[in-house]
């Protein structure tokens, strides 16, 4: 499979580029060269090889959900910057 001008065109259209001719060009040149690379991937045996969805080994590291006390309400609002029955005051944003 190769990239044609007329691809780049249209492409380019879809996104409503303006290219010049020598940018049309030379997108042609890089997506061929791009698709040659990735056409190597079909040379290579990968009989046997289970697929995968990543290369590396990822798990998510989860704490257990423990309850616990919260923090005292006059410590809570100590950094804020104004309270107003103990409660954050921020400014109004509707009318």
């Amino acid at each position: 499979m190769s990239i044609t001008t007329k691809d780049v065109q249209h492409v380019a259209k879809l996104a409503r580029l303006n290219l010049s001719e020598d940018e049309e060009q030379m997108f042609t040149e890089q997506l061929n060269a791009i698709l040659q690379y990735a056409d190597q991937l079909n040379e290579l045996d990968t009989e046997g090889i289970e697929p995968t969805t990543h290369v590396l080994h990822l798990s998510n590291v989860m704490r257990n959900d423990e309850q616990r006390e919260s923090l005292p309400i006059e410590k809570v609002l100590l950094n804020a910057p104004d309270e107003e029955d103990n409660q954050f005051k921020v400014p109004a944003v509707l009318e």
